[in-house]
């Protein structure tokens, strides 16, 4: 029998959750746009159920360009009347800036470090609380639950899976050999 997470077997009719548990929480990414996106989501899902996310998760790709953070960081107000107009998303003013100003902050650090993944490579480990100040400090709408939830899901942060789910030794053996020492 195939051992999953807590969350999984107490929900077995929710596919969302399943695929998302399965396929992407806690691999690690490699790509800034894929990191961006899942930034966004997290930002989103603020005071809202994952679930919601997830189903709207296509629309989320279509209203921001595929998370392209060039292309957003240029959005202009029109462009931010039209996401706050589009109710296949989160039409929250905040969380709709947050992408925009957010993705801006992204191009500034890739002056400097080259990347968003290369920001948060850069300072990897820190702790939580480490990172909740880094990332308060940098970004808009990013408390320390939208943080941990966004570092754990990209695995820079341990507690995506338990040790007995199937899925937790494929996340552990995607990690790069310096991220799993630490």
């Amino acid at each position: 029998m195939t051992s999953y997470c807590d969350y999984c077997n107490s929900h077995p009719e929710d596919t969302f959750n399943k695929n998302y548990h399965d396929s992407q929480y806690g691999f690690p990414l490699k790509d800034d746009d894929e990191l961006f996106e899942r930034l966004i989501l997290e930002i989103n899902q603020a005071g809202l159920s994952w679930i919601t996310i997830l189903k709207k998760a296509d629309n989320f790709h279509k209203a921001y360009d595929d998370f392209k953070i060039e292309k957003i960081a240029r959005y202009s107000e029109k462009d931010r009347a039209c996401l706050l107009e589009d109710a296949g998303i989160i039409r929250n003013r905040l969380k709709v800036n947050a992408a925009i100003v957010n993705a801006q902050t992204i191009l500034e650090l890739r002056k400097e470090y080259g990347s968003f993944k290369g920001w948060l490579d850069a300072n990897h480990p820190l702790t939580k609380d480490g990172w909740s100040k880094i990332f308060k400090k940098t970004f808009v709408f990013t408390g320390s639950e939208i943080v941990n939830e966004f570092l754990i899901s990209t695995g820079y942060l341990p507690g995506a899976h338990q040790e007995d789910c199937s899925i937790y030794q494929k996340v552990a053996a995607q990690k790069p050999a310096w991220m799993r020492k630490r």
